[in-house]
């Protein structure tokens, strides 16, 4: 049996419960650091995988909630937003979310991160997010994760 006890997983509990939403969080006796893991696990399309990804964009935190089934493409994203983007280290990551790599949720951060939110999620009518530890999930919606986060809607990459 795991343990079903984890201060940021609580963190993450609370601030959904903050908003109003007491999604299940699921459990797994194995870590699911990536989005493969994570959809093969929950029996779901890797699409349906809400990735928390840490970069800095001119050297600020900046929360990519981006589709299991897209790459954000650093570059061209970093031009939309006037600014470079840059891929987090582990450090920045545990600073800005308290959670480590793997485990980082959309939300139950020690302070607000600016987030943007992939659009490509909205195709779903159930996205799984990590819920603040590599062996945790829950799900949520495009809608009601733009919500809870204060999200920005935005492409990842490039339209094909």
């Amino acid at each position: 049996m795991v343990n079903t006890e984890h201060p940021a997983v609580d963190r993450v509990r609370e601030a959904l419960a903050a908003h109003g939403v007491t999604p299940e969080i699921r459990w797994f006796d194995e870590a699911t650091p990536t989005a493969q893991a994570a959809a093969d696990a929950i029996g779901i399309e890797l699409g349906q995988i809400a990735n928390s990804l840490v970069f800095t964009l001119d050297g600020e935190p900046l929360l990519v909630l981006t589709s299991g089934a897209h790459r954000v493409d650093t570059a061209w994203l970093g031009q939309q937003l006037g600014g470079t983007i840059a891929r987090a280290s582990k450090e920045t990551v545990k600073d800005a979310t308290g959670q480590v790599i793997g485990g980082v949720a959309p939300l139950g951060h020690p302070a607000p991160v600016r987030t943007l939110v992939d659009v490509a999620l909205a195709e779903y009518d159930e996205v799984w997010a990590a819920a603040g530890h590599a062996h945790t999930v829950f799900p949520t919606s495009y809608a009601e994760l733009l919500r809870v986060t204060g999200g920005t809607p935005i492409a990842v990459e490039p339209p094909a």
